[in-house]
């Protein structure tokens, strides 16, 4: 029996010191993958870019080319429409708001601004960020 109370109060100070987040933090570390997204993209290392998302089949990715799924397939799309640094350009995040869904579950409405030679573009997007394996990554994006 005193086996089983040491083993629940030392189970319990495990558990009461495990780190936990608060919302400014969690927001300041999705914000954090964002900048080093706009520095990738804006180096065309579109690789880089893609450390933000999910590396899992299950990533979405909604365009105005339909529904993709996978981070392979998304990595592959983004090198066919984006081929050369001119193509790619400077990328620019707006966010106009981060909401939390759930505990480890954020959503993200922002603009992104490409500054290029070839044409800027600009448009909105929508993403989900969820906490895997401790770490914030990209689950669902649509942009257009």
């Amino acid at each position: 029996m005193k086996k089983l109370i040491v083993l629940l109060i030392a189970f319990s100070f495990f558990y009461a010191c495990e780190k936990t987040t608060t919302e400014a933090q969690d927001k300041e570390a999705i914000i954090s993958i964002l900048k080093t997204q706009e520095k990738a993209w804006s180096k065309h290392d579109l690789e880089g870019f893609m450390q933000g998302y999910w590396k899992s089949d299950s990533l979405k990715f909604y365009g105005s080319s339909g529904l993709t799924y996978g981070w392979n397939k998304t990595l592959a799309n983004y090198k066919k429409g984006y081929p050369t640094p001119d193509h790619s350009g400077t990328l620019n995040f707006k966010i106009n708001d981060i909401t939390k869904i759930k505990d480890g579950a954020y959503y993200v409405m922002g603009e992104y601004h490409l500054t290029r030679k070839v044409g800027n573009a600009n448009g909105v997007f929508m993403i989900i960020f969820k906490k895997i394996n401790g770490a914030w990554k990209i689950v669902a994006d649509t942009s257009c």
